[in-house]
């Protein structure tokens, strides 16, 4: 009998117990805290760290886990009950507007337009998704996207993993070349005493280079999936994707296209607008879950008035759309429920606390590649950008002075490493879900995935080293 990788939520719910058990045998510590009026959160104090009473946990921890997952913010600048009905929502919208055939529509014209120049689609997405990632560190948001990336791909005769791709590495590696996001390089810099434009320009070099390296990538893999679709790492799904992803095209068996008709149109533009109208909200108008849930619902009502549907036909529609990303939904607090199993274990500072003494000492290129591979290992502990920095920074930021660093480098160490493992992390709601969403196996992603993130920890390493020696 064939042997085959278990499922998303098998493997979450494995990472959940071996957690568990770790709390079993790692010393329980904690920091003293104080709050930060910068940061506006609690940080822990240098020197402070000592052991505290074990709090190991057990079956019924692991249980619960994934439901206070979904329920405890944590670190997290939203909890995964927000993120799951968003999810769920969209999923709803979705349904609504394939119903009417507008997406299919556009495809098919976008497809014509851009016959014999479809690959142009993907670095222009990327750079946009970069943007995004760069300026406010777009994360959450992309799940709204692949429902409209992935269809375009797999009619461009790309694949799923390309439209996945897009999404993923574009906002990815803008969050790993972060300049003035909020939510990691000016936490970051202000838990670490500094301003947040000390380094910037190193940052910018990182996001350039990496994103590049991201673009020609893709690229390249979707080239030679369309010259052999057998290529594809989902080959064996390429039919049920098309299913899937193309369900609204009529006239898929046929040789014409859907008529392009008025109301499609206007109801192309609804859709359009809503996500523009959901990009301003965020990184202006201090939008974050419920704002743009209810943003898309609005949506929703609209194209189904601007259809003519019936109540109920909408209602059955909406509630059939939100039923397929309920997996997505699931997904989410699960993964959430390894960081909750850890902070109850009172593993968290612990870990940080090993991580402070292997680096003392260190002369500067061991000190700031030393960082780096420390960050990296905790950020799959701590997915959160903006919980990292805060739980690190105030730690590992002072600890550069004795090594003649400057205080910009370890923040860049601490985001690139971050954006670096979010590329991948099992405990990061944002990979599970876009993956779910792009019907993608993680063990698929991660053959995907291995020899860019060879080639980007090679430009991180060396970037932050030659920053160091030229200090």
């Amino acid at each position: 009998m064939k042997l085959k990788f278990p499922s998303a939520y098998t493997i979450l719910f494995g990472l959940i117990i071996a957690v568990a058990v770790a709390t079993w045998f790692v010393p329980a510590g904690q920091y003293d805290r104080e709050m930060s009026e910068t940061l506006g959160k609690e940080v822990p104090i240098p020197g402070t760290y000592k052991t505290v009473e074990p709090n190991p946990q057990g079956f019924s921890d692991v249980v619960l886990a994934p439901i206070a997952g979904f329920f405890d913010p944590g670190t997290y600048e939203a909890r995964a009950v927000d993120v799951a009905l968003f999810v769920l929502i969209i999923g709803g919208f979705l349904g609504i507007v394939t119903r009417t055939g507008a997406i299919d529509a556009g495809i098919e014209r976008a497809m014509a337009a851009m016959r014999g120049r479809e690959k142009w689609m993907i670095p222009i997405l990327m750079a946009l998704f970069a943007a995004g990632g760069t300026v406010y560190g777009m994360a959450e948001e992309t799940l709204a996207f692949y429902g409209l990336i992935i269809p375009v791909m797999i009619a461009a005769r790309y694949d799923a993993v390309t439209g996945v791709a897009i999404i993923m590495l574009g906002a990815g590696v803008g969050t790993l070349g972060s300049t003035i996001n909020p939510f990691a390089t000016v936490i970051a810099a202000n838990a670490a005493g500094i301003a947040f434009t000390d380094g910037i320009l190193l940052r910018f070099v990182l996001l350039i280079l990496c994103w590049l390296a991201c673009v020609v990538y893709v690229m390249r893999y979707a080239e030679k999936v369309k010259a052999n679709p057998s290529a594809s790492i989902v080959a064996d799904r390429r039919e049920s994707n098309e299913a899937h992803f193309l369900k609204g095209r009529e006239a898929a068996a046929g040789n014409h296209q859907l008529d392009f008709t008025l109301t499609r149109k206007i109801v192309l533009l609804v859709f359009v607008l809503a996500f523009a109208v959901m990009i301003w909200g965020v990184s202006a108008g201090g939008w974050w879950m419920a704002e743009m849930s209810g943003l898309f619902i609005v949506a929703a009502i609209l194209v189904g008035v601007i259809a003519r549907m019936s109540e109920e036909d909408f209602t059955n529609t909406f509630v059939d759309g939100a039923r397929d990303l309920l997996g997505v939904a699931l997904v989410i607090g699960i993964a959430r429920g390894i960081v909750v199993v850890m902070d109850a274990g009172n593993m968290t500072d612990t870990i940080l606390f090993w991580a402070e003494g292997a680096v003392s000492g260190l002369p500067a290129i061991a000190f700031i590649n030393s960082m780096f591979g420390i960050e990296v290992a905790l950020s799959f502990f701590v997915p959160s950008s903006s919980g990292l920095a805060v739980l690190t920074m105030p730690i590992m930021a002072p600890l550069a002075d004795f090594a003649a660093v400057p205080r910009d480098l370890v923040v860049t160490a601490y985001q690139s490493a971050s954006g670096l493992v979010n590329l991948i992390n099992p405990t990061f709601a944002v990979v599970m879900g876009g993956l779910a969403l792009g019907r993608v196996p993680y063990e698929r992603w991660l053959r995907f995935m291995w020899p860019l993130l060879l080639i980007l920890t090679v430009i991180i390493m060396a970037a932050i080293s030659i920053a160091t020696l030229l200090n």
